[in-house]
């Protein structure tokens, strides 16, 4: 069997690739989703309270910092554990092949064979895979891993923080820069059509309607907005803060 022939019984590390690729850009889109509400929540509760920029300014900040921090150490968590089961998996993988190299070969071929090839056909792919990597044929048909695309925590904690920096920015700035008399209604507008457009891009990721995604995000947003300004509001006018 050629070497062209086995790869094209092997779509899956590619498909998993772009699945992964895909998973990390609509986490991204979530984590800036979150920075933007969170913070907006935040800049428009204290805006209810007082239109001084100080406090507006180190509530947006911490909110923005602990945000970031939050989500990146989350991230690191669940991250670590797929990685360790991962890593689990292939030294697992690696000790059964050392120690089981037979009864592991007529697994393969039996893997094969499940998918629909002939017994012969079978035994010939596991043999051509076998002797060019083992371990990563066993991965591939009975775990569904590539060993050269272990998650790194690093890497997702990083990416986490970013996309809520980016997203906890505009909020933030928009309630800053905007003049005093009218800055809490045009943040909502900003942090609305701002949730509308991730919204939009998560569904198209999905492959699901951007509209029902937008309308669901823009509506939650509102309602987070809404009710930090009025419980805002309402302790400024009570004198409680």
């Amino acid at each position: 069997m050629t070497t062209e022939s086995a790869t094209s019984l092997h779509p899956e590390p590619q498909g998993t690739d772009l699945a992964a690729k895909l998973n990390w850009l609509r986490a991204g889109v979530l984590g800036a989703n979150d920075g933007i509400v969170s913070v907006a929540a935040v800049a428009v509760g204290v805006a209810g309270v007082t239109t001084d920029n100080g406090p507006i300014l180190a509530a947006g900040l911490a909110a923005l910092a602990g945000g970031a921090i939050s989500m990146a150490l989350g991230e690191y968590v669940s991250v670590s554990s797929q990685s360790d089961s991962q890593k689990h998996l292939i030294a697992k993988e690696r000790q059964e092949l050392r120690d089981e190299p037979e009864e592991e070969f007529e697994e393969l071929v039996a893997l094969y064979e499940q998918k629909g090839l002939s017994k012969d056909l079978a035994t010939k792919v596991a043999h051509e895979l076998t002797e060019k990597d083992a371990l990563r044929a066993h991965l591939d048909i009975e775990l569904n891993i590539d060993p050269d695309e272990i998650v790194s925590p690093w890497h997702a904690a990083f990416a986490s923080a970013i996309s809520f920096l980016c997203g906890a920015v505009l909020p933030l700035l928009a309630i800053l820069l905007f003049p005093q008399a009218i800055r809490v209604p045009l943040t909502f507008l900003v942090v609305l059509v701002a949730l509308a457009i991730t919204g939009a891009v998560g569904a198209w990721i999905g492959g699901g309607s951007r509209t029902r995604a937008s309308v669901r995000v823009v509506i939650g947003g509102a309602l987070a907005l809404a009710t930090t300004f009025a419980l805002g509001s309402l302790l400024g006018r009570a004198g409680a803060v």
